[in-house]
């Protein structure tokens, strides 16, 4: 009987390695048609999910409450099972270079607790080569075994959209890729079971693992266009949001958007594919270029806001100023990679220290990464500017009310990243607005 039988019939289990935003969608998922694993390093997230308790956010409490899946931070557990998923973040290094620490650490524990027989599915970001080239010698080492005798691999890039409630595992296409077509069957068959959109069976891991990193790169290099356009109509002192809003009404216009690029694939995606490139001895043009864009409006729009504060008459050293958001996107509590900071760390060269409020955010989380301590937006008052810089649901229906008992005396400066905000309803109250 194939170990896709098995692990229908209940003789065989999944295991799940890496519980985050992507990973614990796919065990909870799963675990309706199978009998699943999950297994994640941090004790804590372990004790919060046996709980009922989703900090993610992503599935929500009461599905986490009544899952089956069995969840754990003893990886000895794995040895129970026979089709493994990996999915472990995979970010850059301060130099922009790839760290493939988490995706090899994954690799190691796995292969240390490998079984004969085994399927190992690995969905992590990575540029084409690594699956095979990286992570099967680590599998190789760690078991003793021999990958295509005693173990199979095979990649399906994750394409879950953190706090996106509507593009899910479920409908959204998998892309599927096995190291020979036996074990591309198997896996496709397997990942069926739970993506109702259906399989994609890509000819190599190389093409699913190129085919995963242009992805983010693509949406990457349009937004960078969308960013370098506000800046240019910014000086021409024309409205982007009028402008894209006009542009959209043809046909076949992309509708992208400026903002800010933070998170674990967009801002990351890219710098594994040039990384590769280089590699190779080819210099990127166009990705790198739309990178640098990306990686500074934050600074940009730290500028801005300083420029309106003096075109205010307001003083700038030691200017009030507030920041409504900090995690990454709208209603995610993930706060790691954010470019928010980005802003925070400019305004401080000004000498301005921004209060900040996020609702959403993991406040835990920001306090360990950033030492930011997150504030009530009921004690934010006698602003001289509030920065609205993430689209959170909380945001959105912030009323003209709500808005004005933020600022203080004298003219009020409003800079609405998301353009979420009726920007005439603000100016004719005399508010200075601005936007990307």
């Amino acid at each position: 009987m194939e170990l896709y039988e098995k692990l229908v019939n209940g003789e065989e289990k999944l295991s799940l390695v890496g519980l985050g935003y992507v990973g614990m969608p796919i065990a909870v998922a799963f675990a309706r048609k199978i009998n699943v694993i999950g297994f994640d390093l941090n004790e804590h997230k372990i004790n919060l999910y046996k709980n009922g308790i989703d900090p993610t956010r992503e599935v929500g409490d009461d599905v986490i409450s009544k899952t089956t899946v069995e969840f754990t931070a003893d990886e000895s557990r794995l040895r129970e099972a026979k089709f493994h998923i990996v999915a472990v973040p995979t970010p850059v290094n301060d130099d922009h270079t790839p760290d493939l620490t988490p995706v090899e650490g994954a690799s190691t524990i796995l292969g240390r607790n490998l079984t004969k027989g085994s399927v190992v599915v690995f969905e992590s970001t990575v540029y084409p080569g690594v699956t095979e080239d990286v992570c099967v010698p680590i599998l190789e080492r760690e078991s003793g075994m021999k990958c295509g005798v005693d173990f199979m691999i095979g990649y399906s890039p994750e394409r879950i959209n953190p706090g996106d409630k509507v593009h899910r595992l479920e409908t959204i296409k998998k892309i599927v890729s096995g190291m020979d077509e036996e074990t591309l069957d198997c896996i496709a068959k397997v990942y069926e079971l739970v993506v109702d959109a259906g399989v994609h069976r890509a000819e190599s891991i190389k093409v699913a693992e190129a085919a995963k990193v242009i992805e983010n790169s693509q949406r990457d290099i349009n937004i960078a266009f969308m960013n370098e356009l506000s800046i240019i109509f910014n000086k021409m002192g024309i409205d982007t949001k009028s402008v894209l809003e006009a542009a959209g009404t043809k046909w076949n216009f992309l509708k992208f958007y400026p903002g800010l690029v933070g998170g674990h694939c967009i801002g990351v995606d890219p710098y594994y594919l040039t990384y590769k490139a280089e590699m190779l001895g080819y210099h990127s043009q166009i990705i790198l270029s739309g990178r640098r864009i990306n990686d500074d409006m934050g600074k940009y729009v730290a500028e801005n806001c300083v420029k309106n504060l003096i075109a205010a008459d307001k003083p700038v050293k030691n200017a009030k100023v507030a920041i409504l958001g900090f995690t990454f996107k709208e209603n995610c509590p993930d706060t790691r990679n954010t470019k928010i900071i980005d802003i925070v760390n400019e305004l401080k060269e000004y000498n301005i220290t921004p209060v900040i409020a996020d609702p959403c955010a993991d406040a835990d989380e920001a306090k360990h990464l950033y030492g930011i301590e997150f504030v009530d937006m009921d004690s934010i008052k006698e602003m001289d500017a509030v920065i609205l810089a993430v689209a959170h649901e909380e945001f959105a229906g912030v009323s003209m009310d709500r808005m004005n008992k933020f600022f203080g005396s004298g003219k009020k400066v409003l800079l609405d990243i998301k353009g979420l905000l009726n920007r005439k309803e603000y100016e004719n109250a005399g508010y200075s607005y601005w936007r990307l």
